[in-house]
């Protein structure tokens, strides 16, 4: 058994000792040190409990406070810790089309929403967030800190969305960069689908570069107008811009090993989603750390202190005890 804090014991318990020989012995030197009232009462009689007896209770229990705070402990060394997990990279569409509110209050905000749920299901997992629209963007690198991960989603605002189309194209080739080191590769997207052009060469580079997609729809498929920066209905050629959910996002999502769901109210759709990625892939084991294990003992030495401390007081003369009161 070691102490901790030892620097304290010595510091302590040399002064408590040579204090305890005076203290038991009455020495002369100690009666120049100490006022002679203080000394009688320290050395009354008419005790409940001796007067030898009750001054090494109550010494005891000073000594026992002292090894307490010197922390003993067993030291068992050292101990390696692996730390697992997932590495995940969620992409956020932020286009034009995330304005329109056939969701309520937005796509842009469901899609948040949905993506905060996400992040709740994964506590010990590491997720990077990503923003594309026409470029890709990281809003977040991979991190364990899912709070910090929630006020980033929340501060993506209508100020964020780009007008142009969705490049996902684009989002293949950033993607790719971002997952290089990681294994396996997963890639959660919120989108409400894309150019079929543009999804197609998407999905031929997922699939060449091994990535699990996994998509999570919003929208519907009746649409709802494009809404511009100022609010007001987006028209091309004299007519409202419709915009409609793609599902053949979640189709391709289908074909590279991984899923797709059609976000709605509740939070069952994004348990499922977690619960389908961890069936899918075995925790990814992301390091390990080396920790120092010691079996704290304190709470022992400090509960026979306070025992003794309190036996020794509840002997206290009867006339210092109603001195002390007065007082």
């Amino acid at each position: 058994m070691t102490f901790v804090n030892s620097q304290i014991f010595w510091a302590m318990v040399i002064p408590f000792l040579i204090f305890t020989y005076l203290i038991l012995t009455h020495k002369d030197n100690f009666l120049q040190i100490f006022d002679e009232e203080v000394l009688k009462r320290l050395s009354s009689d008419n005790d409940a409990l001796p007067q030898v007896i009750r001054n090494v209770v109550m010494l005891s229990a000073i000594f026992f406070i002292i090894v307490a705070m010197a922390r003993p402990v067993i030291d068992n060394g050292d101990r390696v810790v692996q730390l697992e997990g997932l590495s995940i990279a969620v992409a956020l569409d932020i286009s034009g089309s995330m304005r329109s509110q056939d969701i309520y209050p937005s796509r842009l905000e469901f899609a948040k929403k949905k993506i905060i749920e996400l992040l709740n299901g994964l506590p010990n997992d590491d997720v990077s967030l990503i923003a594309f629209a026409y470029t890709s963007f990281v809003l977040a690198p991979f991190t364990a800190d899912k709070e910090t991960l929630k006020v980033l989603v929340e501060g993506v605002n209508d100020k964020y969305i780009n007008m142009g189309a969705t490049d996902f194209t684009v989002l293949a080739d950033f993607s790719t960069e971002v997952l290089k080191k990681k294994k396996p590769k997963i890639l959660v997207v919120f989108s409400d689908g894309g150019e079929k052009d543009r999804l197609e060469k998407f999905s031929e580079i997922i699939a060449k570069e091994g990535i699990a997609l996994y998509v999570v729809l919003v929208g519907t498929l009746e649409g709802s107008p494009v809404i511009t920066s100022k609010g007001k209905t987006l028209n091309h050629n004299g007519k409202i811009v419709i915009t409609q959910r793609n599902d053949e996002l979640g189709a391709i999502a289908m074909n590279n090993g991984g899923a797709y769901i059609v976000a709605t109210n509740g939070e069952d759709g994004m348990k499922d989603l977690v619960a389908t990625i961890k069936a899918h892939h075995q925790s990814e084991q992301k390091g390990e750390i080396i920790i120092h294990d010691r079996e704290e003992f304190f709470h022992y030495p400090l509960s026979v202190g306070l025992f003794l401390l309190l036996l020794s007081f509840s002997s206290l003369p009867r006339k210092l005890k109603k001195g002390l009161k007065d007082a």
